[in-house]
């Protein structure tokens, strides 16, 4: 009987050991996800912020542009940042190929292609490290530029290529370079599969204007009203 007791109070014992070692497992996973949540908050924060601090600049241009009528100067303006005219300046010059390593037996031979996604990666770091205009195989990138899988081949602007991808990004040459060499960043994952990426800094990179459709056919202009709560 004796020993039965001795028995139960081990066991006790080691559930409340546990017991203890689960909740501070829990505590310390917990505090670890709330430092990463909160790193990707204030990004987001500080993203949001210079996004606003934009449109704000562009809510003012066009108000002085209705003030007075408008003006050659301001058309040009607006019709640069609408990627209607071509453009010159500093910037990189990135070529992305296919993988030239062959998949293992079993292996998914797609991981070694390139796929919208690895492009959008690219344009995305680009935008992030101040890219003031981007295209993709002499096709400019707007607001309503789509880039998607169609078969073998990637749809730009509805317009079909194949690799090898040359992006063309005017902008601080520095800070886009670094932008996709990054620890973890697009470059170092897309060298995993061997995909090839070769980035190269220009004085003079050449961004021809956008050249499809801008006819809008349902949207039309309108009084600005507040935003809906």
């Amino acid at each position: 009987m004796q020993q039965i007791r001795k028995g139960s109070w081990s066991i006790a014992l080691v559930c409340v050991l546990l017991g203890f070692m689960i909740a501070v497992q829990f505590k310390t996973t917990s505090r670890r996800d709330a430092s990463v949540s909160m790193q990707r908050v204030e990004d987001l924060a500080a993203r949001l912020a210079e996004t606003e601090k934009e449109r704000d600049e562009l809510k003012n241009e066009v108000a002085a542009l209705k003030a007075t009528g408008g003006d050659t100067a301001g058309d040009d303006t607006l019709r640069m940042r609408a990627g209607l005219t071509p453009l010159t300046g500093p910037g990189v010059i990135v070529r992305l190929d296919d993988s030239t390593v062959k998949a293992k037996t079993g292996e998914n031979p797609n991981l070694y292609l390139i796929h919208d996604d690895d492009l959008l990666k690219v344009i995305n770091e680009l935008r992030a490290a101040g890219a003031e205009a981007i295209s993709v195989n002499g096709q400019r990138l707007i607001g309503t530029s789509e880039i998607r899988c169609a078969g073998p081949t990637l749809s730009v602007n509805n317009v079909r290529s194949a690799p090898p991808f040359e992006v063309r990004a005017i902008g601080d040459v520095d800070s886009l370079e670094q932008a996709l060499k990054m620890r973890g960043g697009v470059a170092e994952t897309l060298k995993v599969w061997g995909i090839q990426l070769e980035i190269q800094q220009a004085a003079d990179v050449y961004i021809p204007p956008y050249k499809g459709s801008l006819t809008y056919t349902y949207a039309q202009e309108t009084e600005e009203q507040e935003a809906a709560k």
